[in-house]
Parts: C-alpha cells; structure tokens; sequence
C-alpha cells in the first residue's frame, strides 16, 4: 500500500536542450524573463526543468542582462 501512495513525477524535459541550443543569450529578454519570478527572483532548476548545464547559463545570462538594464533587479510592485 505504500508504494501505491508514493507516486513517482516525471522530470520535465529542458525547453533548452529540446530546441537544442548551445548558448543563452543575454540580449533574449523574452526567454530569461520565464526564468525569473514575479519578485523577479531567478526560478530554480527543480521547478523550471532546466537541466544543470543550462540553468549556469541562464542564471550566467540573467545577471549580465540586469546589469545591463535590459532586465529590472527587482520587479514594479515591490519598489
């Protein structure tokens, strides 16, 4: 009875790794503001599905992108 409770969740597939790209854009603001919470904190890899590899570069290419003010450091509402 316990195995039946214990219900096993798929791994959500990388949306990188299925498009199949190598490097991730600083300058893409629509793909690196999905990465990111309303608080406009970075979302970890355990909830997006991001493998380990793409989500160093997306972390990598959200902090070039908010130095460069192409992304807020924090969201609208919280300020």
């Amino acid at each position: 009875m316990a195995k039946q409770e214990l219900q096993v969740k798929k791994k959500r597939p990388c949306r990188f790794c299925e498009a199949k790209e190598i490097y991730i854009d600083y300058k893409d603001e629509k793909k690196l503001v999905r990465a990111i919470s309303e608080q406009g904190k970075i979302i970890p890899k355990r909830i997006t599905g991001t493998c380990a590899k793409h989500q160093r570069q997306l972390s990598q290419a959200i902090k070039r992108a908010r130095h460069l003010a192409l992304i807020p450091f924090v969201s609208e509402t919280i300020r």
